[in-house]
């Protein structure tokens, strides 16, 4: 049986006193294409970069198809930073020449394929005078140009417009299906995600809270929804929220009291839930 693509055992992360990443422990599924979600702060970009073996954790272990990632760029891994490091200096064909010379792996013809699919990128232009979300496309094109088993994408759609989103995700999409990747991505954008991915992964002040398969995890969660007079007496209660007339929760769970409907979330509610809750517990720490 073959190991998963990325599996982290415990994996603790210190930046000081600050503790970014606490015990996570995951896998993710060969070619799946897997929702990094969570606040502001939550460790998603920390782990990320663990991953990618750009830091190394304080604790625990994190490995790639195996191999166990030793702080340094693991070569089936390829991570766009939310930075999109590029030289302003160079044109973005020259961009991708210096990609096939830092890189021992590397197909011109794949990056110039996903270049060519991208209705807004000029080949001869300087990177300097490319918009945020040219530059982003340029930097998706150096990430697939190193043919990675693993891709790992920290905010790719946030500097593209609709159209550039649609053809950035179809791009992807195409690679997972035609080459097997496996996906990490970390977007804001629930709804790009909700089209796209297939499991979620959910951090939280650095622990993960829910991790699996997006349909799996959805039929597990409900949203109730009851009179305010009636109390929501169950366990498993992630969030609540009360109008003059009606309690709403997010359930995890538990049976369902009489007097109260049901249904279950769709991943923006689900989501939205965790970030609720995430942000109620902390403003009770502050008062």
């Amino acid at each position: 049986m073959n190991a998963s693509p990325v599996q982290a055992r415990n994996v603790v992360k210190h930046f000081g006193r600050t503790t970014a990443l606490d015990e996570c422990s995951f896998e993710l599924p060969e070619g799946s294409v897997t929702a990094l979600v969570g606040p502001n702060g939550a460790g998603k970009s920390t782990l990320l970069s663990l991953i990618a073996g750009l830091a190394k954790p304080t604790s625990g272990e994190i490995t790639v198809h195996g191999t166990a990632v030793r702080g340094r760029m693991h070569p089936d891994v390829s991570l766009l930073t939310q930075k999109r490091p590029l030289y302003d200096q160079f044109t973005v064909r020259e961009m991708m020449r210096a990609g096939g010379a830092m890189n021992d792996r590397w197909s011109p013809a794949k990056a110039n394929e996903v270049l060519d699919l991208l209705a807004g990128v000029d080949k001869d232009a300087k990177v300097r005078t490319l918009s945020a979300g040219a530059r982003t496309q340029v930097s998706i094109a150096l990430a697939l140009g190193r043919l990675p088993k693993v891709l790992l994408l920290d905010e790719p759609l946030s500097d593209l417009d609709p159209l550039a989103r649609d053809e950035t995700l179809r791009i992807v999409m195409t690679d997972v299906a035609e080459r097997g990747t496996t996906v990490l991505l970390s977007s804001h954008l629930l709804t790009d995600l909700g089209d796209v991915c297939d499991h979620l992964l959910l951090l939280d002040e650095g622990r993960v809270q829910v991790t699996g398969e997006i349909e799996e995890i959805l039929g597990e969660h409900h949203v109730v929804v009851g009179p305010v007079e009636l109390e929501l007496k169950m366990d498993g209660v992630v969030d609540t929220s009360h109008t003059s007339r009606q309690t709403t929760a997010l359930v995890r769970g538990g049976t369902v009291p009489d007097g109260f409907q049901t249904t279950h979330p769709d991943l923006e509610a689900l989501v939205m839930g965790y970030l609720r809750a995430s942000r109620t517990r902390k403003l009770a720490r502050t008062q």
